[in-house]
């Protein structure tokens, strides 16, 4: 059953790279070798003699299938392709009989057994005008010795345009090659054009728009396989039209339509595409009257989309390329954005006057494009120049460059500020940690002997954070006698940092020790209960397991004032509350206890 299956999605899907690809080769032998190597030297000896004489007139030099019957089965059959289109001295019977002979003696004074087939690019094009394909069909099989790319061209094509019809044939009414490989002004980086137009007289299920998405996605991805079948990768352009409105287009005297027909050589074509060449060759296409008028008006439809595009990059386009990065560096400085018009003003008294970091001229160029930008909108000018245009963006490049600079500065003088606010942290966050270890003033000056003697010696924290403190004491000072260097600021950042966590976890972890000690635990019954002492109120939590909460005050060593709390409370009073260092319970105490708890209460020791 899975065979099935297999075979119908194949068949749904049409041809693989797989299916296209060529049964692996039998094993190559030394003798085998040993005459394919032979080969290319000879091959390669012919290519150059041929390029020597007709170097610019060749496109193309490929190694042919051997012929199955006949005297040349034996022969090293080479095609070469001429590019004959430039050719008004002769007629192409004669040029051929000369071009075959010519060639044929170069062929003869390399090696006897090469045969060539001189293939002019005029006779292909006939060929493929009246249907036959038994020439392209030799070429796409052909191996390249010398390509100009006409031969990758047709190669890759005639892969791609088979895929297509095995799977489309019925909707394709031609497949054809255009653009410039066909005009002779391909180079290497050039596309390969191939326009498909698909008959859509009968869509019924399907809009013809859809029918033209889908089988256009089906297409491409046919093209991207060919190309890795081929190794003519990212080349395929391919335009798909439907019937109705390639039809359309002609009436309209679409150009694209026109180039189409002129240019285009079918590699593939169900009688659609050669009676209109032959018809536009004859003159017999021509444009409608409305077309024409339609198309002479399109200079001047252009020309006013050019204004209206200038008008639009200096009304738009160069407001915010300098308004944004302004009002930015004033966010930078630590003002909130003005409003476009004040911005100017603001930039000349802060950064022009005040810190004289800008130049006036920058600020009178950002007052130009707000002038050009309101002068615009409200139609006092009605068009600005390419000359205007190319001043202004001059101009702006020079704005913002000075922008880019003014940046730095202030990023840099704000660095330099930072050192002071991170001074007064660090002395805040050094008193906090002298408190809990029992000193309640310490000045500046002191600190560091403090810290040193009363924190650091006793083993509390590690001698490091000494010297970041250090540090810190003399960046101020280094600061305040402008010696303080941004680089060394960003260093000092990250010590402060981590000297700020240590000590906050310090001490956390000593309030915690503290808070263990104003705390009475007790047994009631089964249930278990808590009091916590805090300086001149209390918490007491009845039983720990309903997290029933009262909050109350200490007076004369008695609880008093019970009212009912919570434990967001309890949680803000253990932040905030002051700790005593030694907590003494007295005899009513016990009273209270029972009082709250029962006569059977138990304090827990442990």
């Amino acid at each position: 059953m899975a065979k099935k299956h297999d075979s119908k999605e194949q068949e749904q899907k049409g041809p693989s790279v797989e299916d296209a690809l060529p049964a692996e080769a039998p094993q190559v032998t030394a003798e085998i070798q040993e005459k394919m190597d032979r080969m290319k030297v000879t091959l390669d000896s012919f290519k150059d003699k041929l390029l020597a004489k007709f170097e610019g007139y060749v496109m193309g030099i490929s190694l042919a299938p051997p012929e199955k019957e006949g005297e040349r089965k034996d022969k090293i059959n080479v095609l070469i392709l001429v590019d004959d289109k430039e050719s008004t001295k002769m007629g192409k019977d004669e040029l051929h009989e000369k071009l075959t002979k010519a060639m044929e003696q170069i062929a003869n004074d390399v090696d006897p057994q090469i045969a060539i087939d001189v293939v002019l690019i005029t006779e292909l094009w006939q060929s493929l005008y009246d249907s036959k394909y038994d020439l392209l069909q030799v070429i796409a099989v052909s191996a390249p010795v010398y390509d100009t790319g006409m031969i990758a061209a047709l190669k890759v094509c005639e892969i791609h345009k088979s895929m297509v019809l095995k799977k489309f044939e019925k909707y394709i009414a031609c497949y054809v090659l255009g653009g410039s490989i066909v005009r002779g002004t391909a180079n290497a980086n050039s596309d390969i054009d191939v326009y498909i137009v698909i008959d859509d007289t009968d869509v019924k299920k399907m809009t013809r728009g859809e029918l033209k998405e889908k089988l256009r996605g089906i297409i491409n991805d046919m093209a991207f396989q060919a190309g890795q079948m081929t190794g003519v990768q990212n080349k395929l352009s391919i335009q798909v039209y439907i019937l109705t409105d390639f039809w359309d287009n002609m009436k309209e005297a679409n150009p694209i339509i026109f180039t189409f027909l002129r240019d285009g050589v079918p590699l593939y074509d169900r009688g659609v595409f050669m009676p209109w060449k032959y018809l536009l060759k004859m003159g017999k296409i021509r444009p409608s009257p409305e077309a024409i008028d339609l198309y002479k008006a399109t200079g001047d439809q252009m020309l006013d989309r050019v204004r209206f595009k200038l008008k639009d990059i200096a009304v738009e386009d160069m407001w915010y390329a300098t308004i944004t990065p302004s009002q930015a560096a004033l966010m930078l400085y630590g003002l909130p954005p003005p409003a476009p018009r004040e911005t100017p003003d603001v930039m000349r008294d802060i950064f022009v006057k005040k810190e004289k970091l800008f130049d006036e001229e920058h600020v009178k160029f950002l007052e130009h494009v707000i002038k050009i930008h309101k002068d615009v909108e409200y139609g006092v000018r009605k068009n600005v120049t390419g000359n205007e245009i190319q001043e202004m963006l001059e101009k702006a490049e020079k704005y913002l460059k000075a922008l880019g600079k003014l940046y730095q500065q202030i990023q840099e003088r704000k660095e330099l500020e930072n050192v002071e606010h991170l001074y007064e942290s660090t002395i805040t966050v050094v008193r906090d940690v002298l408190k809990v270890e029992g000193i309640e003033k310490a000045s500046d000056a002191e600190s560091i002997k403090l810290f040193e003697s009363h924190v650091v010696h006793r083993g509390i924290v590690p001698e490091r954070y000494l010297r970041i403190f250090k540090d810190i004491h003399k960046a101020k000072k280094d600061y305040d006698s402008g010696k303080l260097t941004a680089s060394e600021v960003g260093e000092l950042q990250k010590n402060a940092g981590e000297f700020f966590k240590f000590m906050v976890e310090h001490i956390q972890r000593k309030r915690a020790h503290d808070l263990e000690r104003a705390r009475i635990r007790v047994k009631h019954g089964e249930k278990f209960g808590e009091v916590l002492l805090l300086e001149d109120e209390v918490f007491v939590i009845s039983d720990l397991e309903t997290k029933e909460i009262q909050r109350g005050k200490i007076k004369d060593g008695r609880i008093k004032e019970l009212d009912a709390s919570d434990y967001e409370a309890l949680e803000h009073a253990m932040a905030n509350a002051k700790v005593p260092q030694k907590v003494f319970v007295h005899e009513g105490l016990f009273e209270d206890l029972k009082r709250i708890f029962g006569p059977n209460v138990e304090i827990m020791v442990w």
